[in-house]
This record gives C-alpha cells, structure tokens and sequence, in this order.
C-alpha cells in the first residue's frame, strides 16, 4: 500500500520529501513549467538544481522500473540495426541489446508505459519480438544516439575499420566524440559481445608479430579473432583509462575494475596486467551479478544432495567449507547460500580479495595487501561487528583457519574456501597447516567440493554405444546394456562446440558425532571414507557418472575434470 500512495504523490514532492531538492527551488521550477510548458524534470535540470541522473533514478524508483544509466552503457550492433536513426531519434528510444534466442530487446525509454511508442517500436522490429522497456534520461539518449548510431558497432566491421585507417591516440581519453575512434568502440564490443556469449574472462595477448583475442566460454579459452601488433598500444591505454590504471607504467602488474552497463544491467570487470616479453598482457575477468548468482534449488542438487545442503546451512554454529581449482564456482555456490539465508534478521559479514558481487544487505568487506587487511585480522575485527554469519574468502594459513575456527567455537556460522582436490582432502590440509585435530572435530559442519563441467548441446548431442572401457569408467554392471549416453557433435546453435553452458558436479560431506570422532583421535582417510559412505555420501565420480547416464554432459567432459581411472583398477 505504501508503493501506491507514492505513486500518488507529485515528481516536485518526492523530490523534496528525498532530499533532492528545496520547496523553494520547486516553486521556482513550476514557475518556469507555465511559462514553457515544459516537463519538472527537464527545469529542474536546465536551472541546475537536479542532475538527470538523480530524476531518472526518482522516477524509476516511484514507478519500481528499472534504469540505466547511458553514460556508462554499451549497445550492441545487432539491438541497433533493428531501429533506424531517424526513428530512434523521433521516438525518444535506444535500443541496448538484442537477444536473439530468446527474442527479446531492451530499449531505453523516457517514458516506459507509452503504449504508443511501445508499439511503433514492435511495428518496426516484428510482432514476435519482446520489448524490454528501461528508463533513462530523454539528454542521455540523445546524446547516445548521437554517438552510436552513424559509427560501425560491429568487432569485425570495427577491425576492419582499424585495420584500413589510422589511429589518434590523443582522443583515447578525450570525453567528447570519442566513438569517432574506433580503438574505443572495438574495446566496448569486445566486452558487450564477450557478456553476451556468456564468457567468463576476456584476454588481449600479445605475441612477437600480433595480438591474439580470447574468451573463456564455459570453462574453455576460444580465440576470437587476431590482429596487427600496432594497435595493441592504442587498445592497452584504453583498457587502462577505462580501469583506472596507470597508463604510462608498463613494467609493473596493475589490477583494476571497469563497470559499465551492458544488456540493460550494470556488468563488472576486474581488470589485471602483466609485462610479458612481447608487451602486456591484459585479461579481465567478467563479473556478471545477474549470472553469477543463482538460488540454491537451480544448482542442479539432486533432492537428497539438497536436502543435505539445506541440513547443513540450518545450523546455527560451526564452519561449512567449500573446496575445488580455481574456476570451479566455490564463489558462485557461496554466494547462492547466503542469498538463501540473507534476511533481515541475521547479519552477514563477508571478508573477500577481491568483493566479486557486491550484495544489498550483506557487509562486504576486500582483504588485501594495499588495504593492509589480511583474513586473520579481518575476521578479528568483524567479530566485533556483531555479525551471525561470516564469509572468508579463503583459508590460506594457520592464522587465518585458527581464527575462522574461533569463530565457529564462538557461535558463528562460518563459510570458507579451501583448495583440495576432494571433500575428505579437507580435513588433511588444515592438520597440515598446523589446525590442532581436536579442535576441527565438532566444528566442522560439512565440506564441498566442487567441479564444473560443460552441458551438451540439446540440439545436437548424439546417443552411441558404449565400449567396455567406458561401461568400467561410469561403473556400470553387466547387465545394464540399455543405458544409453550421448557425446558432442556441434551445431550452429552451440557454435560448433557440441556444449551450451555449464553445470556443478558437487559432492557434499557432512560431518557427525561418528566422524567427529575419528577426526579427534587423527584416524586415517581410508576410514572417513568408509564412515562416510555408511552414511550415503556420494564422491565426485558417482556424482558425474550420473550426470553422464542422464544424459547432462559427456564421459569425456567428465573425465577431463574427474578422475574416473581408480575405477579400473578394482576391476
């Protein structure tokens, strides 16, 4: 009820009742509207007493629509080839991005209940299309139409631009008509179509004679494209300005953060540089918080597995800890439970190198060392801050598990990472860090590992007959000869990989009174596993053959993650 009566209440009275403004300046404004019959919002801009950005974020919050911001916004080629200049211009729109499986396209709009433009814009794209209506400031779109339009937004029509003109390296980091550089707008592209096919990190690699473009899509680095070495300086300094680093250091890493909104919702990219012997190689790492974060049930947890997740996170105290390589998604699973457990009644703390997803409601805080916060004294003072449950980034040290321990001990529900090859590898790491063996037994609620692997292409995988080989591997018996299991092929809808997205492979080990006590007196793994088996937990290689059997990935996608091989050995 308190949305409606907002919605009832003038653009001038909000604007006070925020803070934004004065009565004084709003009687000044409406003074002005009887004159010019202009729109408040627009006076109150031009007499300077409100910035468009500060309106545009008003409205859409009274009207709960979301905004973009277009200074920071990257449309893609496909979005604004559907909508000519001239149109775009008369209709007060532009559009942001184009998807073509799903058949949507997200405009920007001054007004986005204007059924009127909304169906112009429908009459132009095609009826089958779905309109994505996002506010924005009616000068931020006419500047961006300005710039987007009459400029090549395509990465091949730009290289080909680059490749055939010359480069003014002075308007790199100029703020007016910098689309007329292509430089600029080949960096955009690259990271609006890097988003777009869901890449995870995006690489500038320099070598002796070229620089080569790679994404990371579902696990897998895949070249783009590969240009003349020339323009690696022009694209590296701004990368650089776009990052906030240094453009004239060369010799020395640099790590920085570019934000920018892509799709209609702000993107991040951390941004790292290393001097190699053939100039700086430059990747960034995609931080994408609508795909990087997904609730607990769209894990791909089987009921039980979940269950036992669910079992696990319910408790009040002790320390839950997630393990797997670099890449594997610890962050992301993370990051799903505490979405599941934020609430307003408990206080969530986190302790992160760097904060990935910046979270509402949740206290983030980066360890590093320019911040001279290391993970030992992080948790030490955030105990102070009254917190129910904290997130460390990574257990690294004694230090640092003594003190995410003491939490635990002392009525805290802690989550970890750890780098171990399995769930029970857990337990050996932290004595070998010097973790006395009394002390993790009893807090130590449960244990994940974790792998991700590529789905198949539902379009194109293809069943086949399994060899005697793979029936060992996936452990089959001899009788099931029925089973059916599907490989990689390769269409154009995957791109010819044969693979669409990506799944987690999870094993998950909760701890009890029972191996709380072969932890205490030091037992040997041979015996946690075998406790733990009793107890139905499920390895990693059970968990992928299953995935495999129904028909999710591939045996050679699992192999390359999992290893399947003990099972030959007890044949």
């Amino acid at each position: 009820m308190a949305t409606a009566t907002k919605k009832h209440l003038r653009l001038g009275e909000i604007l006070v009742q925020q803070g934004v403004t004065t009565p004084d300046q709003i009687e000044i404004a409406l003074t002005e509207q009887k004159k010019s019959k202009e729109k408040l919002g627009r006076i109150l801009v031009r007499l300077g007493f409100a910035t468009e950005a500060i309106i545009r974020d008003v409205i859409g919050g009274v009207i709960g629509q979301e905004s973009v911001n277009l200074d920071y916004a990257v449309p893609d080629s496909d979005a604004v080839r559907l909508i000519p200049k001239n149109l775009a211009r008369r209709l007060h729109v532009l559009p942001l991005t184009f998807d073509n499986k799903a058949k949507t396209l997200t405009v920007a709009m001054t007004d986005t209940f204007n059924v009127v433009v909304l169906d112009q814009i429908s009459v132009q794209v095609g009826r089958d299309i779905e309109i994505v209506p996002v506010l924005a400031g009616e000068a931020e779109i006419e500047k961006a139409i300005d710039q987007f339009y009459g400029f090549e937004l395509s990465v091949d029509g730009i290289l080909n631009e680059i490749e055939t003109g010359e480069i003014d390296y002075q308007s790199l980091d100029a703020e007016s008509d910098e689309y007329s550089q292509p430089v600029v707008r080949l960096v955009n592209a690259l990271l609006s179509d890097a988003v777009k096919r869901s890449a995870s990190d995006i690489h500038f690699e320099p070598e002796e004679g070229f620089l080569r473009f790679r994404y990371r899509i579902d696990g897998v680095l895949r070249q783009i494209r590969s240009i003349h070495k020339n323009y690696w300086s022009a694209i590296a300094v701004r990368l650089k300005v776009m990052a906030g680093m240094d453009i004239a250091e060369t010799r020395a890493p640099q790590d920085g953060r570019i934000s920018l909104s892509l799709s209609g919702r702000i993107v991040d990219f951390r941004v790292s540089t290393l001097p190699t012997v053939h100039g700086e190689n430059i990747v960034l790492r995609v931080l994408d918080r609508q795909k990087g974060i997904v609730s607990l049930d769209k894990l791909g947890l089987k009921d039980d597995a979940l269950n036992t997740l669910k079992i696990m996170v319910g408790r009040p105290e002790g320390i839950i800890l997630v393990t797997g390589p670099t890449g594997s998604g610890k962050t992301t699973t993370l990051y799903s439970i505490l979405n599941y457990l934020n609430e307003e009644s408990v206080n969530i703390m986190t302790l992160e190198d760097p904060v990935e997803y910046p979270t509402s409601m949740i206290r983030q805080t980066s360890a590093s060392e320019t911040s001279r916060l290391d993970f030992a004294s992080g948790i030490r003072s955030m105990m102070r801050q009254d917190p129910d449950i904290i997130l460390v980034g990574e257990i690294r040290d004694e230090d640092t598990a003594s003190m995410a321990l003491r939490a635990a001990m002392t009525g805290h529900q802690v989550y970890s990472t750890l780098h171990t090859n399995s769930a029970l590898g857990a337990i050996p790491r932290l004595l070998d860090i010097g973790v006395q063996a009394d002390i993790l037994a009893g807090n130590i609620i449960g244990v994940i590992a974790q792998r991700l692997v590529r789905r198949l292409c539902d379009a194109c995988k293809e069943a086949y007959e399994m060899s005697e080989l793979e029936r060992t591997l996936l452990n089959l018996k001899s009788t099931d000869r029925e089973q059916t299991i599907y490989r990689a092929k390769g269409c154009q809808q995957c791109e010819g990989q044969g693979y669409r997205g990506r799944l987690a492979i999870l094993e998950i080990l909760h701890f009890d009174a029972d191996m709380d006590e072969i932890i205490a007196r030091r037992g040997t793994q041979r015996e946690l596993m075998r406790a733990a088996l009793s107890k139905g937990f499920k390895p990693l290689a059970e968990s992928g053959s299953a995935r495999v059997l129904d028909g999710s990935t591939s045996l050679e996608e699992i192999s390359r993650v999992i290893d399947l091989t003990g099972r030959i050995k007890h044949k």
